[in-house]
């Protein structure tokens, strides 16, 4: 394992009101994203864990890691696998992991506003805003201000008489809401876990985190998830916590043309992409072969990486490029990725990486409108 453990501290839980349960499977899930899903590694992980810092001994024999896997199972987070003769995680895993990391991002990033994302633009929304205009056809009837209705309908009627004409009705001005679609490009080469430095499982938590975030508050949005290596696919969300680096080259155009072809297909004003990667182009395909190089940046991959994001930009797709590693001549590369495209780059650390995509991600919009 390339990861290290500080000693197990018992007041992390005091008056959080934790049970057992509680306390292992938060770290369990923390280990299961590391292990890409493999939940036997997890589990010897974690009795490594308990065998050397003591974490059930604070439990005064209430649950033990075998009562724990038991419980796991009653409760619907593990099955066994009969075609495998494996324990394998299951649906409702996944989503509990996917909320885990929304909250881990959130702790970090000030509380937003409510309801779909805003722009600077008045329309068709929720939020009421105190300007009221005169009443057109297609208007919201329940927006309608009635005080300023009434007032305008006094002013020519009579006492005994009451006269309401169209041209009387007023109504409130709306925040105007849109919505967007959005394709996470994440990176799954062989470099994401090179020098013992763990990068897959950050991008793994962002990208579960946002997809958690857009389902569950911005129902009118489309997020997909592209994993590229030697070439790119599309993933499922429940998909993403068992993701694994693969002994893969990076394919930046199969990614680039897939999220432009997946967007071309959502009618959204505003399309975007995010991409998250430590290394330079190093594969394509050419001529229904695998063209690589992994010895510094070849012109010609980048120069059709590069036509690529230029053919975003055509579609007026947007390309943000978040780099988790920050050797110079790849600093250089997404210079002029970013370029081309008139998008944006972030070199970001593993640490702020979700703050950065979620910062990007709700003000991106109002970018896009103005």
């Amino acid at each position: 394992m390339r990861f290290r453990y500080l000693q197990w501290d018992d007041k992390y839980n005091q008056g959080k009101g934790k049970t057992p349960f509680d306390t292992l499977w938060d770290l369990f899930q923390e280990l299961l994203t590391i292990s890409g899903g493999d939940v036997a590694q997890a589990l010897r992980w974690l009795t490594e864990l308990d065998n050397e810092y003591g974490i059930t001994d604070q439990f005064d024999g209430d649950m033990g890691i075998g009562e724990f896997v038991e419980e796991m199972k009653n409760r619907g987070y593990l099955r066994f696998n009969e075609e495998q003769q494996i324990m394998v995680p299951t649906n409702r895993t996944s989503q509990s992991i996917r909320k885990k990391s929304l909250e881990q991002i959130f702790r970090s990033l000030k509380k937003g506003t409510e309801g779909d994302h805003p722009s600077p633009y008045s329309g068709k929304g929720l939020e009421r805003q105190p300007e009221t205009r005169r009443w057109q056809h297609g208007d919201d009837l329940s927006q309608i201000d009635s005080t300023g209705t009434m007032m305008n309908m006094l002013k020519h009627s009579s006492l005994d008489q009451f006269d309401l004409q169209e041209d009387d009705l007023q109504v409130h001005e709306t925040d105007h809401n849109t919505s967007a679609s959005t394709v996470l490009l994440i990176d799954l080469s062989h470099s994401m876990v090179l020098y013992g430095e763990d990068r897959i499982t950050p991008a793994k938590k962002v990208a579960m985190a946002l997809s958690e975030l857009i389902m569950n508050n911005y129902a009118k949005d489309s997020l997909d998830i592209v994993a590229f290596g030697n070439e790119a696919w599309q993933i499922e969300v429940k998909e993403l916590p068992y993701l694994k680096v693969g002994p893969y080259h990076t394919n930046t155009l199969h990614a680039l043309q897939m999220a432009r072809h997946i967007l071309q297909r959502r009618k959204y004003t505003n399309r975007q992409i995010f991409m998250i990667t430590d290394g330079k182009p190093s594969c394509m395909y050419h001529k229904g072969k695998l063209y690589k190089n992994s010895f510094g940046l070849d012109r010609k991959i980048v120069n059709k990486v590069l036509d690529e994001a230029v053919k975003c930009r055509r579609d007026r797709i947007d390309v943000t490029t978040f780099m988790i590693a920050r050797d110079p001549y790849l600093q250089n590369f997404v210079r002029e990725l970013t370029d081309a495209n008139k998008g944006r780059a972030y070199f970001a650390s593993l640490d702020n990486l979700g703050g950065y995509i979620f910062h990007d991600y709700m003000n991106n919009r109002i970018r896009n409108m103005r």
